[in-house]
């Protein structure tokens, strides 16, 4: 499609529903692997990201249902931390699966977004945190293993970056101590995300602030139903309208 041809002179009226916000919806599927349980998962949108999340989720070895915009996920059965590059060059949210699979096996690898190299767009944030909470992080033939049980502290991110923060959060979880992510992003998919681990377990203070402290899940919850949060973008648009 070159262009869209808008004729106007004719106002909207009625209501619409708005979708599930899919920036919201891709990190919170990988969380679901932290926990081994069931998940129900409300107000998901049929795009091609999260399809290619629900593959990725299967590969590790998730069952998943996904029926009315509801998501139906069974983690307990994962056995394969390994985001392969076939599917992460389609889709560079498949990086969130990092901290996650972290936070469960101690062990992940995930190809790289862009194949050998982690720059110029920041992974190199996700790679300098996990480093600092004393994660051993190598580069090997374009994928990054990474191996250890994160230990908490203070995580200091140069510049605000949601997918840094998410994955942060998520490898936060279960750490060996408390996490204070200094200079977090705000948006509200990392609240949403936040609201999930709280639901999970973790106990998270400062959420939609510039300072965000993870206390380490003590009590897992593994049987959660929750709804995605609508699409601000979308909503912004149809007000605009």
């Amino acid at each position: 499609m070159d262009k869209f041809v808008v004729i106007g002179g004719k106002k909207l009226v009625g209501d619409v529903s708005i979708s599930g916000s899919k920036n919201a919806v891709l990190p919170i599927m990988t969380a679901t692997l932290i926990v081994p349980g069931n998940y129900k998962i409300n107000n998901v949108p049929n795009l091609r990201d999260t399809q290619t999340m629900i593959k990725l989720l299967k590969i590790i070895g998730a069952e998943v249902e996904y029926v009315n915009n509801t998501l139906i996920i069974n983690t307990k059965k994962c056995n394969n931390p390994h985001a392969p590059y076939d599917l992460v060059k389609t889709m560079r949210a498949s990086f969130y699966v990092l901290g996650p699979m972290l936070s469960r096996f101690h062990h992940s690898q995930v190809s790289l977004p862009g194949g050998c190299a982690w720059g110029p767009r920041p992974v190199d944030f996700h790679i300098k945190a996990l480093k600092e909470m004393k994660v051993d992080v190598k580069l090997d033939q374009g994928d990054i293993i990474a191996d250890g049980q994160p230990i908490g502290g203070d995580i200091i991110f140069k510049k605000k970056s949601v997918g840094a923060t998410g994955n942060i959060l998520m490898a936060s979880t279960k750490a060996i101590g408390k996490t204070n992510i200094i200079n977090a992003a705000k948006e509200p998919e990392i609240v949403s995300l936040g609201d999930f681990l709280i639901k999970l377990g973790a106990k998270i203070d400062g959420l939609g602030t510039d300072n965000i402290t993870v206390t380490p899940i003590e009590h897992e919850n593994n049987n959660i139903e929750y709804d995605i949060i609508p699409d601000r973008i979308e909503a912004g648009t149809f007000m605009i309208a």
